[in-house]
This record gives C-alpha cells, sequence and structure tokens, in this order.
C-alpha cells in the first residue's frame, strides 16, 4: 500500500506574508524571549527558505512583536523563574535555563530568587525526591552523598544541601526554610 502514495512535495518558501502568520501563532501559543522567537523563525528559514526579496526580516518583525508588547522578555523570566522555583530548582539551573532562552545577565539578575525562595525550592526538592528526613529510612552515608549531588544538580548550592540531608527532623528542615538565611 505504501507504494501508491504519491512523495511527499516540499514546502514552498516562506514569504513574508506567511513569516508573519508563523511568528503570530508561535506567539500566541507560547510564552516566549526576543531570542527564542528569533530562533524559530531562524529555524522555519532554514527549513523552507525565502521566497521575498533580500533577507528576511526577521530581526525587524521580533523587535516589533517586543514594541508591540507581544513578547516581554521580563515577563517570560519571572514566568519561567518562578516555576523552576516551585518545581524544586535552584538559581544555578534557573539562571541556566533563562541563558539558553537568551534572557539578558540584566534581567536574569532583576529575577533573581531571594535567599528565603531559594531555600523553600530547595525544601520542595526534598520532599519531592524523599532526601533526609522526607524519607522513609535514615539515609547512610553513600544515600546522602548521592542526595546531596541531586541537590547541587538541581541547582542548589552545597550548604544548603547539606543543611536538608543532614536535617534531624521534617520540622528542622522546614524551620531551615523558613528563615530569610540573613543570619
Amino acid at each position: 500500500m505504501a507504494e501508491d502514495r504519491r512523495p511527499k512535495r516540499p514546502p514552498k518558501p516562506l514569504d513574508s506574508a506567511r513569516l508573519e502568520e508563523l511568528a503570530l501563532a508561535y506567539v500566541a501559543r507560547f510564552a516566549t524571549s526576543a531570542a527564542k522567537l528569533e530562533q524559530y523563525l531562524r529555524r522555519k528559514l532554514r527549513e523552507r527558505g525565502w521566497e521575498g526579496e533580500g533577507e528576511a526580516p526577521v530581526g525587524k518583525m521580533v523587535e516589533r512583536y517586543v514594541a508591540a508588547g507581544y513578547v516581554d522578555d521580563l515577563a517570560y523570566a519571572r514566568s519561567k523563574s518562578g516555576s523552576l522555583l516551585r518545581r524544586g530548582y535552584g538559581q544555578r539551573r534557573i539562571g541556566q535555563a533563562l541563558h539558553a532562552a537568551g534572557i539578558a545577565e540584566e534581567v536574569r539578575d532583576e529575577v533573581r530568587a531571594g535567599e528565603g525562595e531559594q531555600r523553600r525550592a530547595a525544601l520542595a526538592m526534598a520532599r519531592k525526591r524523599g532526601f533526609g528526613p522526607f524519607g522513609r529510612d535514615a539515609p547512610d552515608r553513600p544515600q546522602r552523598e548521592k542526595q546531596i549531588a541531586a541537590l547541587l544538580r538541581a541547582g542548589h548550592r552545597l550548604d544548603s544541601a547539606r543543611e536538608l540531608v543532614n536535617a534531624a527532623s521534617m520540622e528542622a528542615a522546614e524551620a531551615w526554610a523558613a528563615q530569610d538565611g540573613d543570619e
């Protein structure tokens, strides 16, 4: 049966109108940064080609969308940072994710979580993964080291990871997370 199918025709090259449609559909469907929108449009141009005269107006189109408020790097960074914090990721991983999305360093600094938020994120990760006092059994040394390593990979600082994994009880871990860290 597969032999009866016609070969798939390559998609038609993009023109200005079709590129605009793709950009609008992308920003309507996804929260995005200016850099991610530009990467998406450039990828579509590589896949399909450009039919218009001269170079495709990707940069100008992205600037127009930023000016119109369709794309807002600060709002995207706040949203992404908050989402990752709630999932239990640390500041280093959040910074990496924002950098990968093309968010400027000044914006990343502006949305950086405070010490209290970072502690609560570490606590959320420990709860979710059953680390330290949140596990069924008290961890032995190799298990504690693995738990600390997992917290470090999630972007948390070494002192925070140790504090959580070595906490005497759930209450002690929660009390530590409730502090602002200005000790």
